[in-house]
């Protein structure tokens, strides 16, 4: 678990940020527990779905840029965050990654207030328009979503 933040001008950003990192954490040991079982994922037309590993790198690599695309809109300094690992290796640098993604969340929105994270609401890559306690909550609910995916597939599989 990661060591105290720093102080937040908003509260509501830093609950974000700390419920970040146990979902995302979360996420990660139920992919393990998925690939440990030789989970298959159902097939789709949506390339991120092709495998474990792409979906792996998919939650990995979304998780830096929900930070980079609210750095971008609120003119704050670029996160630094590298490129996710590729498929072939994700797997095992996925630990290694999630650390590194995950201690470039913990100051970027310090300074952030309230009347920022809710006005106004900027576009997304995807075309969705989002305020950035919006996008906060977004990147909470992905892994979440994705975590719950898995433990349904899972479930259905043992049954």
């Amino acid at each position: 678990m990661m060591k105290q933040l720093p102080e937040y001008r908003y509260r509501g950003a830093r609950a974000m940020v700390i419920l970040h990192e146990r979902h995302m954490r979360e996420f990660l040991d139920t992919w393990r527990r998925a690939r440990a079982a030789g989970l298959e994922l159902p097939e789709s037309d949506d390339p991120e779905y092709a495998s474990l590993e792409t979906l792996l790198r998919h939650v990995l690599r979304a998780a830096g840029g929900y930070l980079f695309w609210m750095c971008r809109q609120l003119d704050l300094p670029d996160p630094g965050i590298r490129p996710a690992p590729p498929v072939e290796t994700v797997a095992e640098d996925a630990e290694e990654y999630l650390d590194h993604v995950l201690g470039r969340w913990r100051e970027p929105l310090a300074g952030v207030t309230e009347d920022e994270c809710y006005l106004p609401e900027y576009t997304s890559k995807w075309e969705t328009r989002y305020c950035i306690d919006a996008m906060l909550e977004h990147a909470v609910m992905h892994p979440i979503r994705h975590t719950f995916q898995l433990v349904e597939l899972m479930d259905s599989s043992s049954s």
